[in-house]
């Protein structure tokens, strides 16, 4: 059973590239998945597009990510669609495959089941003709990879209903993506006409010797398309426009839209000569790494760039950001034992967490400890109801020892309790500790209580204080840990 309200189980038709992302990411959110596809390499697709999905998440977040959900191969698309709360189509990009499947899956699913289609351009309207009850079709617009990308195209057509693209967005919300809500329907949608403008001028740059592969791509990795990964196309134009704004850049670089800059309404032929070109110039690009190899490092790059943008909470990090809050909020309640510390994380220290000794790095002690905490607040009752209502703990004060090293492939396990407590603040200790025994770190930490309506300290609330009394009162009678309470200490040079 998935702790997402009324989404237990999906049914995807089709499970390649797209389909089987979109099955990595509704398995990691705990949904179960029905997954159609004539393909019989599909099993050992899925699995490895599992393995690199399960990475990614590894690295994404430290919020606690439910129970996976399954995947079930199955022969018909009937079965697919059969008992399903949502059904996904990602197909490939062919109207009358999609007509035919649509409606022969929509026979046998519920006549209230919503079915969202992956296509990249092709209108719903036409998509959804040959349907029973076709007002609950709409095209959800992923991108690759599904599982990390959050953005997704709501668009419907002629004969979709408005509450069929709001179940829609409650899916993809749900599942930790960014529902954009298209107003018209249009070949194309959004984001891939915008794509199509910059793929024909970099063809162009291809076929007229102008530029290479890599040259065009090192020219947006390095250029704006960093920019672009958190302000998008019109708030990077106003902000060069200065003081002036958006207007004073129209003005100044207006004009230049006339000049022939471009080629986008033209298109190179393709003949075998330009093929060859691309086609050699990626494989150089490419140089001896695997689609696998290729896929992880992709994953890898957006990883960072996701959390990079999360600590501004803004673009897809903002998006990160909430996806983590829900995680934390539809998570198990942890449990807190008033005998001992508490174990709030156990994991293999990852590879890339390490730095260049081979150890792991010190800011990802800090974030362990961090983590540890909100674990334990989340097990007294700090909920994000809690938080809505205007209360909330800051960090005032912290001390952290390093006392031995842990490496790549290290189990490592988190404990936590409680050193000290009052209405107004919690002392909680933690410790890293290696498989066998060593603690290779410690952290202590006071959190104030703070009414952020007033801005300044005050009692928690009595649902808290149930909660924490017993755990807080149990845990003073443990033996103190060693060094608790010690300030940085300089020993004299030898």
């Amino acid at each position: 059973m998935s702790n997402i309200p009324g989404l237990n189980t999906v049914g995807l038709l089709g499970g390649g590239v797209i389909g089987g992302a979109w099955a990595a990411r509704f398995v990691l959110n705990g949904v179960d998945v029905k997954l159609y596809d004539i393909d019989p390499q599909a099993t050992r697709k899925m699995n490895e597009i599992m393995v690199n999905a399960r990475r990614a998440y590894s690295k994404l977040t430290l919020a606690p990510l439910p129970k996976e959900g399954t995947i079930t191969f199955v022969n018909t698309p009937e079965e697919a669609v059969t008992d399903v709360d949502y059904v996904q189509e990602s197909a490939p990009e062919r109207l009358e495959l999609k007509q035919e499947l649509l409606a022969r899956a929509s026979k046998a699913a519920s006549p209230t089941t919503v079915f969202g289609s992956s296509t990249s351009g092709l209108l719903p309207t036409q998509i959804q003709k040959d349907m029973v009850n076709p007002e609950r079709f709409v095209v959800v617009h992923p991108f690759n990879p599904v599982y990390l990308m959050p953005l997704a195209e709501i668009c419907g057509g002629d004969l979709t209903s408005e509450a069929t693209k709001l179940r829609a967005k409650e899916v993809v919300t749900a599942v930790g993506m960014k529902p954009l809500m298209l107003s018209k329907e249009i070949d194309g949608f959004i984001a891939d006409r915008l794509m199509e403008a910059l793929w024909r001028e970099a063809l162009w740059l291809v076929n007229d010797g102008v530029a290479t592969a890599e040259e065009i791509d090192d020219a947006m990795r390095f250029g704006p398309g960093l920019r672009w990964s958190f302000m998008g196309t019109f708030l990077v134009y106003r902000i060069a426009g200065g003081e002036a704004g958006m207007r004073h850049f129209m003005a100044q670089f207006g004009p230049s839209l006339k000049w022939p800059w471009t080629k986008l309404m033209d298109v190179p032929e393709l003949d075998d000569v330009l093929l060859e070109k691309i086609v050699s110039q990626s494989d150089d690009q490419a140089g001896t790494a695997t689609i696998r190899e290729l896929e992880a490092l992709r994953d890898d790059c957006l990883v960072s760039v996701f959390q990079a943008l999360r600590g501004n909470n803004y673009g897809a990090g903002k998006v990160l950001a909430e996806y983590e809050r829900e995680l934390f909020g539809r998570g198990p309640v942890p449990v807190l034992d008033p005998l001992a510390p508490s174990v709030s994380h156990e994991m293999v220290i990852p590879a890339d967490w390490t730095d260049y000794n081979g150890h792991t790095n010190d800011s990802r002690y800090s974030q362990l400890a961090s983590e540890a905490s909100d674990t334990f607040f989340r097990a007294i009752g700090f909920t994000p109801e809690y938080l809505a209502t205007g209360r909330t703990f800051y960090t005032v004060e912290g001390h952290t020892r390093y006392l031995d090293q842990t490496h790549s492939g290290d189990k490592i396990k988190v404990l936590t309790r409680v050193a000290s407590y009052d209405e107004k603040r919690i002392h909680l200790w933690s410790e890293v500790v290696r498989e066998d025994g060593v603690v290779a770190f410690t952290a202590e930490h006071i959190f104030l209580h703070v009414d952020t309506n007033t801005g300044k300290s005050s009692p928690m609330g009595s649902e808290m204080m149930t909660k924490l009394k017993p755990i807080g009162d149990a845990h003073a009678m443990l033996p103190q840990p060693v060094g608790i309470g010690r300030r940085v200490g300089e020993k004299p040079a030898k």
